[in-house]
């Protein structure tokens, strides 16, 4: 089989080589781009193992010095950065022991949707190369075998002559072309959903413990017999003024 590949390629024209050209350098791009997308989760997700728990024992200790460094630590790690960027935003309230109010949770609230969108920014990069591969490859595929059967009965019209083993080669070179494009597809779409479907996973997750930490922030910064500085706040700010 690598023998009449071998000889295909030979006898393949130069429309049929360019075609041929394209669906590798498009499966170089998408197979890369996967590899190098799959490595950035991989590390993200190992670092976020790791992080979590410690993260999440320096919480029920209210060591919240320690936390916001770990934080810090885990540069790759995708919760980490949302939750550090919540952190930094009432850093400076936590370490001066100020009273942390509506204002400063809003704000880290803000600071978590922007981290969020930064990542997911990062995380969907590359996702349309292989998208694009995916969805077009089988097409640049059967470009290559219209063009390779014209060329066979083109070339059978000019030869005169007829019958199946006339153009039975330059059938195969044309069908060459479809196969290699799905090929290359196959790959790309598999790709795609299992990309798609890990960062609706990791999103999940990034949404789930800002939600956590933001309640954290409101039921046991600076707390008092379980009350914090900013839940009394809150409710005096609720009642309002007494009536004269």
């Amino acid at each position: 089989m690598e023998l009449e590949l071998t000889e295909l390629w030979h006898q393949a024209g130069g429309f049929a080589r360019g075609i041929l050209i394209t669906l590798g350098i498009m499966s170089i791009f998408s197979m890369s781009t996967g590899a190098a997308k799959w490595w950035r989760i991989f590390k993200s997700s190992r670092e976020t193992r790791k992080f979590a728990p410690e993260f999440a024992r320096h919480l029920r200790e209210e060591d919240l010095d320690s936390a916001i460094e770990l934080a810090e630590t885990y540069k790759v790690s995708h919760v980490a950065r949302v939750l550090g960027e919540a952190l930094a935003e009432v850093k400076p309230l936590l370490v001066d022991k100020a009273a942390v109010t509506t204002q400063d949770i809003n704000s880290a609230e803000r600071a978590v949707d922007r981290q969020m969108l930064i990542l997911l920014a990062e995380l969907r990069r590359g996702n349309a190369i292989i998208a694009t591969v995916g969805s077009t490859a089988p097409f640049v595929g059967l470009l290559g075998t219209t063009m390779g059967v014209v060329n066979s009965f083109t070339g059978m019209a000019q030869s005169n002559s007829g019958g199946l083993g006339a153009i039975s080669a330059g059938i195969a070179e044309a069908l060459i072309a479809t196969a290699f494009g799905l090929l290359v597809a196959i790959p790309a779409v598999w790709m795609f959903n299992y990309f798609a479907t890990k960062i609706e996973n990791l999103t999940v997750e990034m949404t789930y413990t800002s939600k956590e930490l933001i309640d954290y922030l409101i039921k046991s910064v600076g707390s008092e017999f379980g009350r914090s500085i900013f839940t009394k706040e809150f409710k005096a700010q609720q009642s309002g003024p007494a009536a004269p």
